[in-house]
């Protein structure tokens, strides 16, 4: 049995480019591969809401998918924005249709807006590269996204905005010092979403090439002295996903195998396909 995913690659045309001129990923690119790591018999179709025409693939409905995969997004999901509109508009009807989701960043802000919550600026600012110390909630220790995850652990990030209320039918599975809303569980209309506010989809190589695409960001933020800092900071992620076997620069970075170990960043993702996805199709 093949099962289809719809992967909703949110960014804007000119976003994409900033990534691929960086020497990073696309979104969508990422997701597809994390998906077939997990299932390698799955068809995933990406598509750009964002692009005028960045619809569903010709022919195809939403019914026709097993399941749905947000990626990250530069917009802003409260701006008036038609690009967002759209997005909107596609989450909406993927609850409606019962249709089980899934997603990173502007993935779990979307669900949470699309099922009437609350999204705002950060108010302390960006959070990025690691986020620390990412505490399970107790509706997050008994949750079947995180079966076999740590209750504490590190995982890779960048945003700017955060949830700050959550809607009706939406439970808070996680936190750290920095954001209140680390991941989600939403329930709205006939679907499910689970959400988070981290990237499981990265890995050292990607979040190096992202940091070098938002450096002039980072520099004025605060988060590295010059640009020499910041290239150093890449080259070291770099090297270290070259050679994991590198302890000092793992040490250098303080991470362990919340980050560098696949099968531990992705475990919310093979959950979500084993207990929530593969079920909703046998039913």
């Amino acid at each position: 049995m093949t099962v289809r995913f719809l992967v909703i690659d949110g960014y804007s045309k000119e976003g994409r480019q900033d990534l691929v001129q960086g020497g990073a990923s696309m979104a969508g690119n990422l997701y597809e591969r994390m998906i077939t790591r997990i299932l390698p018999d799955a068809a995933c179709d990406i598509i750009f809401p964002s692009d005028e025409g960045g619809a569903l693939p010709s022919g195809a409905a939403l019914e026709q998918y097993d399941a749905i995969a947000w990626t990250g997004c530069s917009l802003t999901i409260y701006d008036d924005d038609p690009r967002v509109h759209r997005q909107v508009g596609l989450a909406r009807a993927a609850f409606e249709k019962g249709i089980p989701s899934f997603g990173s960043c502007w993935g779990v802000q979307m669900a949470v807006f699309a099922a009437g919550g609350v999204v705002a600026p950060h108010p302390h600012g960006r959070e990025m590269g690691i986020a620390r110390k990412i505490q399970l909630t107790d509706a997050g220790r008994g949750h079947p996204m995180y079966a076999g995850k740590s209750t504490v652990f590190d995982g890779f990030i960048s945003h700017v905005d955060e949830v700050t209320h959550l809607p009706p039918g939406a439970v808070q599975l996680s936190h750290n010092p920095y954001t209140r809303v680390q991941s989600a569980a939403v329930t709205h209309g006939r679907g499910t979403f689970w959400g988070l506010q981290y990237h499981p989809e990265y890995d050292l190589h990607e979040m190096a090439r992202l940091t070098f695409c938002r450096i002039d960001k980072l520099i004025g933020g605060g988060f590295f002295k010059d640009r020499q800092a910041a290239l150093t900071f890449v080259e070291t992620m770099e090297a270290l996903h070259q050679d994991p076997s590198r302890k000092d620069l793992a040490w250098l970075l303080g991470i362990d195998t919340d980050i560098t170990d696949v099968g531990v960043r992705q475990c919310e993702v093979k959950n979500w396909i084993e207990r929530l996805v593969l079920p909703s199709i046998r039913k």
